[in-house]
């Protein structure tokens, strides 16, 4: 393989690995919320 190929796939696993990260951030958020709102 050449060098391009594999820096072009690092990059692209590694934003797979951002938008999973910010995916169960998010979820995180919205659970909290869904939680303080069902308090009330």
């Amino acid at each position: 393989m050449t060098p391009t190929v594999m820096q072009a796939i690092t990059i692209m696993w590694q934003g797979m690995a951002g938008i999973l990260v910010v995916m169960a951030i998010l979820s995180g958020v919205v659970a909290a919320l869904a939680k303080m709102g069902s308090k009330k």
